[in-house]
């Protein structure tokens, strides 16, 4: 499948190491127009309606983001390409959106058009990217944001705060949700506890990760566990026992 590609860069050395780097290792992905600012950017977006968009976040005049914001729709798959910037990596990750940190690395290159390559047979309107549009736009308020859960079927947009507790199971963790829902994401538990930790998480447990709002007492004997809402037992560490009662007084 060939993947009708635009790169928005206002570094014209990046769009020219970039498009290099596609027609040798993502020949799938064929760049059709470029553009060095992100006026020129909409404008070519609206004129090629392409499949997948490279977006340098950090650009003069109208960043990555306020140019997608411009948008009434996100019928394309999209990978941010950008130096470390840690507030808009975070926005990128909680909507689950695939980012490259510049110089590229070949191999997450590769692994990022084939995923978008994946969705692509999806037709459709871009959720991920309704998402981060979503959470740039409250970014103050936390109680409307939703993190995207991916598991090997769907992705879900669940709000913070309907989340309970994270358990690891290697390199997968499942998401306790209220009301008594579970679901098993393709992520390990350090990736949420980096993404929830302004939402009021705490890791408890090499294994787990609990929402503070949702625990019901700290029982202290039998090695120590929380008691949830839900009547569950969450196991603390020994190293974590110190750490907990400060975030609980």
């Amino acid at each position: 499948m060939i993947l009708k590609t635009i790169i928005i860069d206002d570094e014209k050395n990046n769009i020219e190491n970039l498009s290099i780097l596609l027609n040798k290792y993502c020949p799938q992905a064929e760049v059709i127009a470029s553009a060095s600012n992100a006026a020129d950017g909409i404008d070519i977006i609206l004129e090629n309606a392409p499949d997948l968009v490279f977006l340098d976040i950090k650009m003069p005049e109208m960043d990555g983001f306020e140019m997608l914001k411009s948008l009434n729709a996100y019928s394309f798959e999209i990978i941010f390409v950008t130096a470390y910037d840690n507030y808009a990596i975070q926005a990128v990750r909680f909507s689950a959106i695939d980012y490259l940190v510049k110089p590229i690395n070949t191999h997450e290159l590769i692994n990022a058009v084939q995923r978008a390559e994946q969705r692509s047979f999806e037709k459709g309107q871009n959720l991920q990217l309704n998402n981060l549009m979503d959470f740039i736009k409250q970014k103050d308020q936390k109680q409307l944001h939703r993190i995207a859960l991916q598991s090997a079927r769907e992705t879900r947009f669940v709000e913070p705060s309907r989340i309970t507790r994270c358990e690891s199971s290697n390199n997968y963790t499942t998401i306790y949700i209220s009301g008594g829902e579970k679901f098993l994401t393709s992520k390990p538990i350090f990736e949420y506890e980096q993404l929830l930790s302004d939402y009021g998480f705490f890791r408890c447990h090499q294994s787990h990760l609990v929402n503070k709002k949702y625990i019901k007492s700290w029982v202290k004997e039998d090695g120590g566990y929380l008691l949830m809402d839900d009547e569950s037992q969450v196991p603390v560490s020994r190293n974590n026992r110190e750490k907990l009662k400060n975030e609980l007084t």
